[in-house]
């Protein structure tokens, strides 16, 4: 079993108002030197059997049909490492 991440970010052009918030809150909070923040979501999918060209195609096409809103956000498809989804399985 691997597992596979989709980021999902809003597009730079597109404002953030959740990640405005955040931005503005953390100087209250003692956090001081960030000058940007932008939220986003991360999916974690666990794949049963080999993650090949195939595979990623698919999940490929889920992202971009189900998992983001492509007219403002861009994702990203990566591949972690069959170790990092079973030690997430014990």
């Amino acid at each position: 079993m691997a597992r596979v991440v989709v980021d999902v970010m809003l597009k730079p052009e597109i404002l953030d108002p959740q990640g405005q918030a955040v931005q503005r809150a953390l100087p209250r909070l003692g956090f001081e030197g960030i000058s940007d923040v932008r939220q986003g979501k991360r999916f974690e999918l666990e794949v049963d059997g080999p993650v090949d060209e195939a595979a990623l195609a698919r999940i490929h096409d889920l992202a971009e049909s189900f998992l983001a809103n492509t007219v403002i956000e861009d994702f990203i498809v990566k591949v972690e490492s069959e170790e990092a989804a079973a030690g997430a399985a014990k």
